[in-house]
């Protein structure tokens, strides 16, 4: 049952900055906590007037960075969160409580659901990795309370479950915009600035989609990792990038961290970049290109409307989810590209990702196989898809253990089947040949 906590469980929340923390089945992009713990009913817009029989239905979220940002990953899911309710004729003015600035710790994130949980939240979102331990007792502690976990794979078969996506196939398509603006710049070095590398799949997968994607265009291309160590700060992401223009000569900056540092730092020195999480363009105009985002919107209004439907049986969450994973990717709307910056793109970008966006999602083909995509452009700006049999080969070196080893580097045979998902979000450790750390 739910239980009435003492108001100085929200004040424990208070907290210097920490760095977060990570996992053994792929990271989950988080930040640097603030010191404020957010209020409720801090969303924005909506008419409780259309909430029908669902006014009083309360959504509760906790967030890793501030819901005040404008960029980056928590911005990101609040506004697919916020986005999500509005859709649904719901209120968030009303209706979304939120705790901000949350570091990934389990006593404070434990805080935060006791808090969410004494306001009467009927679910609880909770959009970092590290917060998986936590929310994974707390659903067994409140069993009329449904709690849904970014990322990770704890989860449960009656109130808790977790979600993440196929970002990787975005990343590809942002790949292919930093390839084409390499080769019309005549520079082969592209970087990328990694919160984490061959720790997580789910950064490990995002490095070498990026990479494919860029091999397509430009197979001459490398692509030099930074690593950080941490999901977000922005001083770090800030000196990454430049490590990378001064160390590597840089012409485009990817990354997957959590502002716009990296971007911001590729205009200022004259260099592209591809940007993650929200379309980061307004932040460096002249300089980026497009991004791989999230519209979380899509999994959270499935996310909130099977919750109403449960209509106050928190055990039903998981059977009316079909499941207590959710994975989507470009074909469901949840990942993509953002609109290409054609101001700074090279020319025929779009056109290239268009086409290749269209095959993902038809089926027909897939990032990690033994197929890979080769473009001819023609003079009306049409695109044809070269598709060619050849084997995916890594760097020849996996992490195990903490120590990199040697492994055959051939991944996936010519002609072969893509890499499954169970591979994808748990346990890919290497980084495909054309991608160099350090």
């Amino acid at each position: 049952m739910k239980k009435i906590l003492a108001l100085a469980l929200a004040a424990a929340l208070s907290l210097s900055l920490a760095s977060c923390g990570g996992g053994n089945n792929g990271g989950n992009p988080g930040g640097n906590s603030g010191s404020s713990a957010g209020t409720p009913n801090s969303g924005s817009g909506g008419d409780a007037s259309n909430t029908g029989g669902n006014a009083d239905f309360k959504v509760g979220a906790i967030y890793i960075n501030s819901q005040n940002d404008t960029a980056g990953y928590t911005f990101q899911h609040h506004n697919g969160i916020t986005t999500a309710m509005k859709d649904l004729g719901m209120d968030p003015a009303s209706q979304l409580l939120i705790v901000d600035t949350v570091p990934e710790d389990d006593t404070l994130v434990a805080n935060a659901i006791d808090t969410l949980v004494n306001q009467g939240a009927n679910i609880i979102f909770g959009i970092s990795y590290g917060y998986i331990d936590a929310m994974a007792d707390k659903a067994e502690e409140y069993k009329d309370v449904i709690f849904s976990h970014g990322t990770g794979w704890k989860n449960n078969d009656t109130n808790f479950n977790n979600y993440f996506g196929r970002i990787y196939q975005a990343r590809y398509l942002a790949g292919i915009a930093a390839g084409m603006k390499s080769l019309e710049q005549k520079n082969n070095s592209i970087g990328y600035v990694a919160a984490f590398n061959r720790e997580y799949a789910e950064t490990c997968s995002g490095i070498n989609a990026f990479a494919l994607g860029v091999q397509s265009v430009n197979p001459d291309a490398t692509v030099y990792v930074n690593k950080i160590n941490t999901w977000g700060d922005e001083t770090l992401e800030r000196q990454a990038a430049q490590a990378l223009i001064d160390t590597h000569d840089c012409v485009v900056i990817s990354q997957h961290c959590d502002s716009a540092q990296p971007q911001m730092v590729a205009m200022e020195n004259g260099r592209f970049g591809c940007g993650y999480n929200s379309d980061m363009t307004d932040q460096a105009p002249n300089a980026h290109l497009t991004s791989a985002v999230w519209h979380w919107n899509v999994y959270y209004q499935t996310a909130i409307q099977a919750a109403m439907d449960c209509k106050g049986d928190a055990s039903q969450f998981v059977s009316k989810m079909n499941g207590n994973a959710y994975y989507a990717g470009l074909a469901e709307g949840f990942v993509d590209a953002s609109p290409l910056n054609e101001n700074v793109a090279a020319p025929n970008t779009k056109a290239v990702m268009d086409a290749v966006r269209d095959l993902i999602i038809s089926g027909d083909w897939d990032v990690f196989s033994g197929v890979k995509l080769s473009y001819n452009i023609g003079e009306d700006g049409s695109v044809e898809i070269v598709k060619t049999d050849a084997p995916l080969m890594s760097d020849g070196f996996e992490l195990k253990d903490g120590q990199l080893v040697e492994m055959a580097p051939e991944i996936v045979p010519a002609g072969g089947s893509p890499i499954d998902d169970g591979v994808i979000k748990g346990s890919m450790n290497y980084n495909v040949a054309g991608v160099v750390e350090g």
